[in-house]
């Protein structure tokens, strides 16, 4: 039973090592943009973020208009963005978030989806980008990644994917076979391929 409890464990930490290292590539994209504040000012880096700077509908609008001008292709039909529980909460508090789903059917197509606006779905994950206290900010600033198809790729060399490893006591477990140990492995790389199909909202 603690073999098994820890093996999950060390399963949801692989899946999350997997899409750290994928995020850290992918959020040093060349294409940025800000979030306006409450006045409509925009800043021009991320040391201008303040608290009032927040994802708004338009703010996506103008996401979505960026991908469809660089000739980003859709996945499924639509654009996807990956959103951090914290940003989708003020976006969620926009009323035109609420309108457009209270009168429209938007089916999940991702696992974490939590809904579409402006032709772009919403992913959720507690693995985006948060940049906290860099450069002196005490506000933390949070990266939307807006991807079109094929923005990015994922390298996994065969025969080197990821690989639970658990040694039982009568392998490794010492003179008196106490001891087992669980651990994994994977080999793995992640390239932007298109900057123009990914755009990084912070």
């Amino acid at each position: 039973d603690v073999i098994f409890g820890a093996t999950e464990e060390m399963g949801a930490a692989e899946g999350e090592t997997y899409d750290t290292l994928t995020r850290n590539i992918l959020v040093g994209g060349n294409s940025v943009m800000y979030c306006p504040g409450a006045d409509g000012s925009v800043p021009d880096s991320r040391l201008g973020i303040m608290n009032a700077n927040v994802l708004t509908p338009e703010v996506v609008h103008k996401a979505a208009t960026w991908l469809k001008k660089n000739k980003a292709p859709k996945i499924n039909g639509s654009y996807v963005a990956i959103i951090h529980p914290s940003v989708a909460f003020d976006l969620r508090k926009s009323e035109e978030w609420k309108e457009f789903h209270k009168y429209s059917d938007t089916a999940p197509i991702f696992k974490g989806e939590i809904g579409m606006l402006h032709g772009v779905r919403f992913i959720e994950s507690n693995e985006a980008k948060i940049w906290k206290g860099d450069d002196g900010k005490v506000e933390a600033v949070y990266a939307t990644l807006f991807l079109g198809k094929d923005a990015f790729g994922v390298l996994e060399p065969e025969g080197e994917g990821m690989e639970m490893i658990i040694k039982g006591k009568g392998q490794i477990g010492g003179p008196l076979e106490q001891f087992s140990t669980i651990g994994y492995k994977f080999c793995h790389g992640a390239k932007i391929l298109y900057q123009e199909r990914m755009l990084r909202v912070e």
